[in-house]
């Protein structure tokens, strides 16, 4: 993706401070969105087996963790609230990802070759060639979601909207989608650019949100880069190119600015069965072997329901207990970027913990589903 500069005038359809904070708020729930398939995926690993597949897994995780931060402190700094308990923000898996060259469906699986997939079609690198090719015609019809093609009433867009059943759409205009995750954050920084130049024109800002509610390095550390703390837009700017580059990697290589590989070539490092190194090009790794045994994860039966549990009490009951936790943890996190970044620490520390629930919910075969296994259902 190019990053806009505060010199170059580009055309955005961000006006508004209010579709400016609506932006960033699907920035939220697009970040948040992986986290639960690689969390699935991550805990449905054997102990002690795939210990790559494992490391790899959990660095995203963590960093997918980092983008929303980073996101939250860009919302915070133009004066908007994040809100991750909001009922809509959670999807509804096996949930619809049309911000992307193709139309695909995120789920929740066991590690597998579909589960990395599907990683791959998240993370996948894509950059328009022309401004026209940046936004996509969206074919309701290729989801399954209308007849003809057209766009849902708006009653049934609301709906689908608070479900979770479709994310990355164009804030506002049904009848497009992004090209790439990237090409969306990139018309947020046109946004921030464009509302900032009209403020400065009155002498004002848009950056008007207290500091106290940003998070901050010392509260959050991943590895895969420092949380920037927002204060203008050059802050902005670089916050929202970390978020993009680390999933899809700078000017079409496989490392970002901060030297660290990018997703897509992570996961798909799982897929070469070889590490990348310095100096490779994107598709050819030639650092040392990397083994997966493919066969090694318990069979959670994909996107799992509670209606799915009825003949399984205890399963039914451990599901439930798993998704109070979640929400507690959700709870926790949106504290943190509401002026409590302190609390961070432990958010971050809760989602590794929550295997402990997990391991009672995957490691259980269901009655009725001959060879599958329970798994969280994050149903909240």
């Amino acid at each position: 993706m190019s990053v806009s500069g505060s010199e170059t005038v580009q055309d955005t359809r961000i006006r508004t401070i209010e579709e400016l904070h609506e932006y960033l708020y699907k920035g939220l729930q697009l970040e948040h969105a992986t986290l639960p398939p690689y969390l699935t995926a991550l805990y449905s690993l054997h102990p002690g087996k795939n210990s790559d597949a494992r490391h790899v897994i959990r660095v995203v995780a963590v960093e997918e963790m980092l983008h929303l931060t980073l996101v939250a402190n860009v919302m915070n700094a133009v004066g908007g609230t994040p809100d991750l308990t909001r009922p809509d923000f959670v999807p509804n898996y096996p949930t619809h990802l049309p911000c992307g060259p193709d139309y695909f469906k995120v789920h929740l699986r066991p590690f597998s070759h579909e589960a990395l997939d599907t990683f791959l079609k998240i993370e996948k690198p894509a950059q328009a060639d022309t401004e026209e090719d940046r936004f996509v015609p969206m074919d309701w019809a290729a989801l399954g979601l209308t007849s003809d093609g057209s766009a849902p009433p708006p009653g049934r867009l609301a709906e689908l909207a608070e479900s979770g059943t479709v994310l990355g759409l164009v804030p506002g205009e049904p009848t497009e989608r992004f090209l790439s995750i990237g090409e969306f954050y990139e018309e947020i920084i046109r946004g921030i650019n464009h509302l900032e130049d009209q403020a400065r024109k009155d002498g004002g800002t848009i950056f008007t949100g207290d500091p106290a509610r940003q998070v901050t390095p010392e509260y959050f550390y991943s590895g895969g880069g420092d949380v920037i703390k927002v204060t203008g837009r050059d802050t902005a700017v670089a916050a929202l190119t970390l978020v993009a580059e680390q999933g899809e990697g700078l000017y079409g290589g496989i490392f970002d600015s901060q030297d660290e590989l990018a997703h897509y070539y992570r996961f798909q490092q799982l897929d070469k069965g070889k590490y990348y190194q310095k100096g490779d090009e994107p598709g050819a790794p030639s650092g040392p072997d990397l083994h997966v045994d493919w066969a090694a994860a318990f069979p959670v039966k994909p996107d799992i329901k509670l209606a799915h549990l009825a003949g399984d009490p205890e399963i039914l009951a451990a599901a439930r207990e798993f998704n109070r936790f979640y929400a507690t943890f959700l709870a926790g996190v949106n504290l943190a970027y509401n002026g409590r970044p302190e609390l961070l620490l432990k958010a971050v520390w809760e989602m590794f913990r929550m295997r402990d629930s997990m391991n009672r919910l995957i490691r259980n075969p269901l009655t009725g589903h001959p060879g599958e296994n329970a798994g969280p259902t994050f149903e909240l």
